[in-house]
């Protein structure tokens, strides 16, 4: 029988291979992204410290506040009797309330002013005030739902971790929507800067939500404010995309009709088309409301506390009472959450006006004549 003839010893390399060969040793082995990333974090380490230092401080004193007014909410009531006044009855109605605060304030009586109207502790203050505005923008049958699930939260024990996760949404939402209507305005404004930010929203969509947690921990180390940072980044976004969007889909009727009664470019945006992308941004600003509460309780993995710490606390000592205690909480915090932003985009129903427009009532916008009722 012949023997087989060896075939490694006529196997040849050919161009193609030698070609790839070459690719791999001279291109793609000089190719360390890694090493890359971490010269990248060593520089921004060593040479942007001041600015890190500034960004940390800025959103440890915004998560602070944010969750000190929530805590002791009688800053927000002041708020509201001050602005409820002005614009109810006037400047002078709200230059009087804010001095009667004021005064209450510095007396320090304002506490026992709010309690002996209320007849409630502060800490009840800020649920009365859910179930409140529950009942008042989405109707009674979410108002009982708001009861249920508030004094479920109460009977677990779990209010003040709901309140640090409250103040982390609210304070990353903040920051996101400070960040992102503006952004979203120019790319209305200008095809280049739509051009240049639509790929990176599509990065940063796409990008898994753990990836954010990377280099806020590494340029923040651990707690608040890296999850709070993480959060903002992540749930900015949609409040991007849809402020765009809204002021894009804005009639051009509706554009030459300011301009053709003189309207300058800022009188046109803030008095036109902000107005009237009401609805668009408002499910914009929805939709970062989830978000962030989504991320907030991924974020406790890097130390942001609240519900997000009870229940991976559930998760790593495998007490699934608790965990569960958590993500219940969680789950009617994002209800609540969900339906109150959404309602201030939309018409009530049956009802002739808008009274969920909130930007436009922030921006001026008048009710139309045409729509007053008439009298007699």
């Amino acid at each position: 029988m012949q023997d087989q003839p060896d075939l490694e010893e006529h196997e040849t390399i050919g161009p193609l291979d030698q070609a790839a060969e070459w690719f791999s040793e001279n291109i793609l082995d000089n190719i360390t992204i890694g090493d890359w990333i971490e010269d990248g974090v060593d520089w921004i380490s060593d040479n942007l410290e001041p600015l890190l230092d500034g960004i940390e401080g800025a959103i440890r004193a915004l998560v602070d506040s944010t969750e000190f007014l929530l805590l002791y909410p009688l800053w927000i009531a002041a708020f509201f009797l001050v602005v409820g006044a002005w614009r109810t009855w006037g400047r002078k109605a709200g230059l009087i309330s804010l001095a009667v605060a004021v005064a209450l304030f510095g007396m320090g009586l304002f506490s026992e002013t709010v309690q002996a109207l209320l007849w409630y502790p502060p800490p009840w203050v800020l649920a009365i005030l859910l179930i409140a505005v529950s009942f008042w923008r989405v109707g009674w049958r979410f108002g009982i739902f708001a009861i249920i699930a508030l004094a479920l939260i109460f009977s677990m024990e779990l209010w003040p971790e709901t309140i640090r996760t409250l103040s982390l949404v609210v304070a990353s939402s903040i920051a996101a929507l400070i960040i992102g209507l503006p952004i979203g305005i120019a790319m209305s404004r200008n095809d280049r800067v739509e051009m240049v930010v639509r790929p990176i929203l599509d990065l940063m969509q796409t990008m898994p939500p753990f990836v954010y947690l990377i280099p806020a921990a590494i340029f923040f180390g651990l707690g608040t404010v890296p999850g709070a940072i993480a959060t903002l980044i992540f749930a900015m976004p949609p409040a991007v995309r849809l402020t765009n969007l809204g002021i894009r889909q804005v009639s051009q009727e509706h554009v030459e009709a300011g301009q053709a009664f003189g309207c300058t470019p800022r009188q046109l945006l803030f008095k036109i088309q902000l107005p009237l992308a009401t609805p668009s941004i408002m499910a914009g600003i929805n939709q970062t409301i989830m978000l962030a509460l989504s991320m907030v309780v991924i974020a406790s993995m890097i130390g942001a506390g609240g519900l997000g710490g009870t229940v991976l606390t559930g998760i790593q000592r495998l007490q699934v009472g608790l965990g569960f205690e958590g993500g219940l909480a969680v789950v009617f915090l994002a209800i609540l959450l969900d339906r109150i932003s959404q309602s201030f985009g939309e018409r009530q129903r049956g009802k002739g006006r808008d009274y969920g427009a909130l930007l436009r009532w922030f921006f001026g916008q008048k009710r139309d004549p045409a729509q007053q009722p008439q009298q007699g």
